[in-house]
């Protein structure tokens, strides 16, 4: 095996059988798991245990969050739509409808986290209107980091799933995948 077979087998285009796809997968949803409104979710069992200043920190840093998250989307979030919107579309379109498959998995990396997207800038507009802190500010955290997990949950078994038939229709014969009728 000489060095371009190699390297052509560690950088294999297609995404599904690809480990470095599954590695990005993984670590995309356990940060988004942890960092929750930018905040680190130790923060939030410190500040639950301990109360005072590290309750104190959290409070800041989810002030700070909020206001950089809300700004963000109030100055160019119909910018971001339209131009998320767009990239969805077209991933999705070359993805499915061209049956590219490298666009199909970026399309199911990038789908479910634009809804996570969603659901930031909505609990940032909660907590900012209701001004929440101590306590109700935890448990409305810990609200968004369920609805992070149950997203990152489905995507995975989506993809999982998805990923599962493309290795099997690129791998095994064609016989045993031939259109009934």
């Amino acid at each position: 095996m000489n060095w371009f077979e190699l390297l052509t087998e560690l950088i294999d285009m297609r995404s599904f059988s690809n480990l470095w796809f599954w590695i990005a997968l993984a670590v995309m949803w356990s940060s988004a798991s942890h960092w929750v409104l930018g905040v680190p979710y130790d923060m939030v069992l410190r500040a639950a245990r301990f109360g005072g200043q590290a309750e104190e920190d959290l409070e800041d840093i989810v002030r700070v969050n909020v206001n950089r998250l809300l700004y963000i989307a109030d100055v160019s979030g119909l910018w971001l739509v339209g131009l998320v919107s767009f990239v969805l579309t077209v991933l999705g379109a070359g993805g499915f409808g061209y049956d590219l498959q490298f666009m199909q998995a970026l399309f199911l990396l990038a789908f479910p986290v634009s809804l996570v997207g969603g659901l930031s800038v909505r609990a940032a507009r909660d907590i900012r209107a209701a001004g929440l802190s101590g306590a109700d500010l935890r448990h409305r955290i810990r609200l968004h980091r369920l609805a992070v997990q149950v997203i990152g949950m489905i995507a995975i078994f989506v993809t999982a799933m998805w990923g599962m038939y493309q290795n099997l229709t690129a791998t095994l014969p064609e016989i045993l995948f031939k259109p009934l009728g």
